[in-house]
């Protein structure tokens, strides 16, 4: 008796949350990939069943291919970088050096502004000629670049921009990692005569193994949802040198209204971040804890 009272409290307790995640997680899904086989609904005209119509489209959109292409340029560059700087920031603030409390709030600080801040401020140095880094390459005699309106430099300048975000946000996660390995160790591989190059290879990095699965699974997330800067910086030019998926899911669904092609962009972007997602965790996690 008292255990079906304890199963009735549990759920009761949880019914809450489950609720929540029901009407706004599952249930968007679900109509999400419906209205992607539908029809978008004109005034005069509901939407109609129209089966692979908009997943044909996506297949015969350059722009869609342009966008795919741009993102996996983005998620190959910032994935691995935000990352490595990450973990080199955590390292540092960790160790004991004076003035440590400043470095962390300065590595930090990136994190609590919006993006759209963040955009805004890095507008000020990629501004051609009166930017501060036309002003500071001008010393050297380099001429003035106009670096967000260049299709050679824009995607770039939009990395940059997005490593600088959120390096900051994934150093605080390697940092506390790195504060619950027991120092005991550490210091059993020093008696051993080990180096810290050795320490750092040997110890510190395997015992990262979970926390660096973690933080890799948000940065491939991070780096396929990214939209905000973009539209701040770029709008996606110049010539859809900026444009990445779920900018083009904003263009589709809020500029051109086709609610039924933004639909099956938004299915394949979901499609393709849970299968990456879940083979992040088959591949690794029996590679990233001890047995």
């Amino acid at each position: 008796m008292q255990s079906r009272q304890s199963t009735f409290l549990a759920l009761a307790m949880a019914l809450p949350a489950m609720i929540l995640l029901v009407a706004f997680t599952h249930f968007p899904i679900i109509a999400t990939v419906v209205d992607s086989f539908l029809s978008t609904p004109k005034p005069r005209r509901p939407s109609h069943y129209v089966g692979l119509d908009n997943y044909n489209t996506m297949i015969a959109d350059p722009i869609f291919w342009k966008a795919l292409t741009n993102n996996l340029i983005y998620a190959a560059a910032t994935i691995p970088v935000s990352v490595a700087l990450a973990l080199a920031m955590a390292l540092v603030v960790n160790s004991k050096i004076k003035g440590r409390g400043l470095l962390r709030m300065a590595f930090f600080t990136p994190t609590v502004l919006p993006m759209i801040a963040v955009a805004n401020i890095w507008l000020f140095f990629f501004t051609p000629t009166y930017g501060a880094i036309d002003q500071i390459l001008s010393i050297v005699g380099m001429h003035a670049t106009n670096w967000l309106g260049s299709t050679q430099t824009a995607l770039l300048c939009v990395i940059i921009v997005a490593v600088w975000k959120e390096a900051g946000f994934f150093m605080i996660f390697y940092l506390a990692a790195l504060q619950t390995i027991p120092p005991d160790l550490i210091e059993a591989a020093r008696i051993e005569g080990a180096d810290r190059w050795q320490i750092l290879r040997r110890v510190t990095l395997p015992l990262l193994g979970p926390t660096t699965l973690f933080v890799a699974v948000n940065a491939v997330i991070n780096a396929f949802r990214t939209v905000d800067h973009i539209f701040v910086l770029t709008g996606g030019g110049p010539d859809n040198a900026t444009n990445v998926l779920m900018y083009e899911i904003y263009l589709v669904g809020f500029g051109f209204f086709d609610q039924g092609y933004a639909a099956a962009l938004t299915v394949v972007l979901l499609a393709g971040l849970a299968l990456v997602a879940v083979g992040q965790f088959v591949l690794f996690d029996k590679r990233v804890h001890y047995r």
